[in-house]
Parts: C-alpha cells; sequence; structure tokens
C-alpha cells in the first residue's frame, strides 16, 4: 500500500498508512499505534504494564523495565500526534496488582501524558475491573461516529479490538520475517499488541478464520520506518 501524508498537527514531516475501516479512514503507525485525524484520537492495545513484575512475583525472572519502555514509546507518539483523545484497548495492565505496583517515576510520566486530553480505559480480560489512583475512564466498549473501540473482537462492523496479539510471516527472496501487525478488512480490525514483552499469535490461526470468515484481509506488518501490506492468504503459518 501507498504511503499517504496525512494532514494534522505534527504530522506535515510524516507519511501514513492508511487503512479504512467502515469507511473511516484511519493511519496505521509503525509503533502499532492507530491514529483518526478526523477526531485527533490515538488508539493502543495490550500494554500489558507490569508484566515483568508479575512474572517476577511468581520467581520467573524477567527484566524488569517493560512498563518504562512501553511509557516511552507511547509518550514520543502523543508528542507526535497530540490527541486529543487516547484510547487503550484494554490488558493495559497484566494483572489487577499492576497499578499498584507501578514505580513513582512511571506513574508521573502516565499522569503527565494524560494532561490536557481524554483518556479512556477500555477493560480487558487482564484487567477486567476499573482502578483508582490512575486517571482516565472505564468502559467496557467506546463508540465513536461508525466505529467501537473494544478489547475482545466479535466481528462486528465498525470494530477495532485487540486481545490477540497478531503477527504475520513471510518468505521473500528466501528469508523469512515474522512481525506484529495490524489485520483488518475493510469491515473490522484487531491491533497489534503494544507493549514491550508481549508476544503474537499468526494471523493464520483459526481465530483469525472464525473472526474474519475468510482470508480475505490484510497483514499491515510493522517496518521500522514504514508499514507493509500482505493478503493474508500470502502470509505463511509458523
Amino acid at each position: 500500500m501507498t504511503a499517504i501524508p496525512v494532514s494534522g498537527r505534527n504530522n506535515a514531516d510524516r507519511a501514513g498508512h492508511v487503512v479504512a475501516v467502515a469507511g473511516v479512514g484511519l493511519v496505521a503507525d509503525p509503533q502499532g499505534a492507530l491514529y483518526w485525524p478526523e477526531h485527533s484520537l490515538l488508539a493502543v492495545s495490550d500494554l500489558h504494564l507490569e508484566k515483568g513484575s508479575s512474572f517476577a512475583a511468581r520467581g520467573l525472572l524477567m527484566p524488569p523495565y517493560d512498563t518504562a519502555a512501553t511509557l516511552a514509546r507511547l509518550t514520543k507518539l502523543i508528542a507526535h500526534y497530540a490527541p486529543r483523545v487516547v484510547v487503550a484497548l484494554g490488558d493495559s495492565f497484566h494483572d489487577g496488582g499492576g497499578p499498584a505496583r507501578l514505580s513513582g517515576e512511571d506513574r508521573d510520566n502516565l499522569t503527565a501524558m494524560q494532561r490536557g486530553r481524554d483518556w479512556i480505559w477500555i477493560t480487558g480480560n487482564h484487567d477486567p475491573e476499573p482502578v483508582d489512583g490512575i486517571g482516565g475512564a472505564f468502559h467496557a466498549t467506546f463508540e465513536l461516529g461508525a466505529l467501537t473501540f473494544r478489547h475482545l473482537p466479535t466481528g462486528a462492523s465498525g470494530e477495532i479490538a485487540g486481545h490477540l496479539h497478531p503477527v504475520a510471516r513471510i518468505s521473500q527472496r528466501g528469508r523469512s520475517v515474522r512481525r506484529r501487525c495490524f489485520a483488518a478488512d475493510k469491515t473490522r480490525m484487531v491491533m497489534p499488541a503494544f507493549g514491550e514483552f508481549t508476544g503474537g499469535l499468526n494471523i493464520r490461526d483459526a481465530a483469525f478464520a472464525d473472526l474474519f470468515g475468510t482470508l480475505a484481509f490484510t497483514a499491515h506488518m510493522l517496518g521500522p520506518e514504514r508499514l507493509y501490506a500482505f493478503a493474508a492468504k500470502r502470509c505463511l503459518t509458523d
């Protein structure tokens, strides 16, 4: 897909990969976020903050820097797009105790990002209950115009969902590449996981076939500077 310039605040020097869902043009960012210029809305999915500390509490040692790294990437995106609304599509924390384990610095960074804009936490299967003390508003779904933002995909028209952590694998010139991706057709989209320690589910898994009903959807694979679109039927299983 050809990169299309996107107008708007702070975006004059950046090309956007535009994906249409339910007739709405959305900018898919190479970092795995989604921007809706019409409403100055930035969406991210599956941050899984404090996953490292959750594993550590169970004796599975992981580097304790996932939350800081995830928030640093999100801070840069917010500085770039200057959105009026941020929507986090569920599983923002890896477990219910995640908010309490936030370091003071990470909590301050989150507060700074929320300042001056609406911040919507969509509840997920890892974090199903609202949490006090982290700002923002909690909703099971968020509807705006033709789109509905939720965590668990249902296949409904106009749906922007998360949960499945889509990744795609392709082979070109004898080289195999596996990367996170947006999985989308003209009706619905599943966003990639944004969290630093999150894994992924291959789009050729039965879960995606059940959701889209066909392989006639597109994997928009994340690259360092841009996205690359491949028909799902061209992508490989793991």
